[in-house]
């Protein structure tokens, strides 16, 4: 993909300028583009692992509440990311409800 004068490679991304035009080719591939659009928060932002705070204080604070409490906790029995296959789709709310969908 080339993004004005750019090529791009798989994943890559390009920031553009919202008040100039610009002009996007794609070979003779089938691709996707996701075009995203912000404002800038004008804050400071620190990042740690998946925390996005404005301070490394906040930062070390919620990594040290996450360590004690992992935020309510972990319900099942282990760590994993994933569920059995055969278990199919399902919501487990903080409060215990179970729904299950078929």
């Amino acid at each position: 993909m080339q993004v004005a004068s750019h090529q791009l490679q798989p994943y890559q991304f390009a920031q553009l300028d919202a008040s100039s035009e610009v002009t996007i080719k794609n070979g003779n591939e089938e691709g996707y583009l996701l075009l995203l659009q912000g404002k800038p928060i004008d804050e400071p932002v620190v990042q740690y692992g998946p925390f996005v705070m404005n301070s490394q204080e906040e930062i070390q604070r919620t990594y040290q509440e996450f360590q004690r409490s992992q935020f309510g906790g972990w319900p099942w029995p282990s760590t994993d990311h994933v569920h059995p296959r055969e278990h199919g789709r399902f919501a487990k709310y903080a409060d215990g409800k179970l729904v299950e969908k078929s």
